[in-house]
């Protein structure tokens, strides 16, 4: 773990027309799980299949059709249990939550709604260097998804499309530690973040794979505290849940606009009523969807299909056994190995392809000179063309013999540059490059002198000046390294000089 001394974040305030208001969030995310197969069928999740492609008669609910549990999934919702420092159910049950959608054809959800298969844990939150927030877990289980109906493709019908139709999610329910916008943003970052380095859910919220709903309420300031104390919730507002957000920037811009749409209404003498809500993008506004069902709106029962879920704890030992790596972990390890900064192993971990890339150029050599290498050339370029560390044309082999050419003295960092760029749009062999195309850097110090001797001789009023201020006598290094094309060792031309006009 990190071994930082972490300074809680202050709550979001925004001001009232009559009094200033705290913010208050809990978040339920929908991550799809990474399986070839759905919850209680064999069916494909392949996305952008044909509509309807990926469907089996249990899917579909066709009559006798019974679901048979996915073991591989469930194997997956512990990883995320034990990633998230989760307790972990060894006795679990699914349930029917009753309701009815034109994509859902059984008329039911498959949920875990008294039995979960995860219970509490916690993600810590940074929200910059030494300041952070724990974020206590509630609980994971596991449920199918619904499909998706279709209203633009025909002005006078809508259309379904099962596919998605039992897909196996994972909801995972935050309680409400969350304080404000950016918190809500980086806590989805953040559970994003784990979830792919632990290989339970791809995190693609244009897909739809991981989705948000948000709950939002105001309270007064102090009144959180009391929440605190007591675990009496009427001390936080009623809250509105804001539905299916798959943006880090419209969860932010959704949380600011709803939070100010309750501030008016209580403030006018009114109440805020429980219930669902959606974000218009367009008007950056909520609107109302449907009124807030509670569990016996829902008719929950025990599903009659499936029996209890009953695991045992060595399996769930030999699954933590063989977790990854976590990002904090990882970060840390980045910190103390090679010297990094908070902010360099922050961006190095964000994603773990980058950091395996990092890692590999690392690996034997500066951990500095690497970070700065990969963070500012390569993924600097990378971003202008728009591509992600899996489509990098310079491999970490290539980008490490660029340092290792560096390092050796055979280039300076400003011919650095120019070999990059050509093993980015060339690709080849550093050392072989180098060679070939006589870029080697002039370590020879008689030739340099000469060059040193060339630039002093021809600029005599320069020289007067840098006698008198040694500052200017950078100059004649610039117009040493102009002169060598840039090959010259900086080093070497820098003592040159300074020797030569007596500084």
């Amino acid at each position: 773990m990190l071994d930082l001394t972490y300074e809680t974040p202050k709550p979001r305030v925004i001001a009232g027309a009559k009094q200033d208001w705290e913010l208050v969030i809990g978040m339920e995310v929908h991550a799809q799980v990474s399986s070839n197969a759905k919850l209680f069928s064999g069916a494909s999740t392949k996305f952008g299949n044909e509509p309807n492609a990926n469907v089996a008669f249990v899917d579909a609910a066709m009559p006798g059709m019974l679901p048979v549990i996915n073991e591989f999934c469930v194997e997956q919702a512990v990883r995320t249990g034990l990633g998230l420092k989760a307790e972990i159910n060894l006795w679990s049950a699914f349930d029917r939550k009753n309701y009815f959608y034109p994509d859902l054809p059984q008329g039911y959800q498959i949920s875990q709604l008294y039995y979960p298969i995860v219970g509490e844990g916690e993600i810590l939150v940074e929200m910059g260097p030494g300041v952070a927030r724990l974020v206590r877990v509630e609980r994971i289980h596991l449920e199918q998804d619904a499909g998706k109906s279709i209203h633009d493709m025909d002005p006078n019908m809508s259309f379904v499309d099962l596919n998605r139709t039992g897909v196996a999610l994972m909801e995972i329910v935050s309680r409400p530690d969350i304080r404000g916008p950016e918190e809500a943003a980086a806590y989805v970052t953040k559970l994003r973040q784990i979830l792919r380095y632990l290989g339970t859910c791809d995190g693609n919220m244009q897909n739809g794979n991981l989705r948000a709903d948000v709950n939002v309420s105001i309270c007064a300031p102090g009144q959180y505290e009391k929440y605190q104390a007591t675990g009496d919730f009427s001390h936080l507002g009623t809250r509105c849940e804001i539905k299916n957000m798959n943006s880090m920037r419209f969860i932010q811009m959704a949380i600011e606009v709803e939070a100010r749409r309750q501030i008016a209404i209580v403030e006018a003498g009114g109440k805020v009523v429980q219930e669902t809500r959606l974000y218009d993008v367009e008007r950056n506004e909520t609107r109302s969807m449907r009124s807030k069902e509670e569990a016996h709106d829902y008719r929950y029962f025990p599903d009659p299909d499936l029996l209890p879920l009953e695991i045992e704890q060595a399996w769930v030992d030999d699954i933590k056994a063989r977790l990854p790596e976590l990002p904090d972990a990882k970060k840390a390890r980045f910190m103390g190995d090679f010297g990094l900064t908070d902010y360099d192993a922050s961006v190095l971990t964000a994603e773990l392809d980058a950091a395996s890339y990092f890692e590999a150029v690392a690996q034997g050599r500066d951990g500095k000179m690497a970070a700065n290498w990969v963070i500012n050339e390569l993924f600097g370029r990378l971003k202008k063309d728009s591509l992600d560390i899996g489509e990098s044309p310079v491999s970490p082999a290539q980008l490490g013999g660029v340092i290792d050419l560096i390092a050796s003295g055979d280039i300076s960092g400003k011919i650095a540059k120019d070999l990059f760029e050509i093993v980015y749009t060339e690709g080849g062999d550093p050392a072989q490059i180098v060679e070939s195309r006589g870029m080697k850097q002039v370590t020879d110090t008689g030739a340099i002198e000469a060059a040193v001797d060339q630039i002093i001789a021809e600029n005599p009023a320069q020289v007067e000046k840098a006698k008198q201020n040694p500052k200017l006598a950078g100059w004649f290094v610039g117009q040493v390294m102009k002169a060598t094309g840039g090959k010259a060792n900086p080093a070497v031309v820098n003592q040159l000089v300074m020797d030569k006009l007596g500084l």
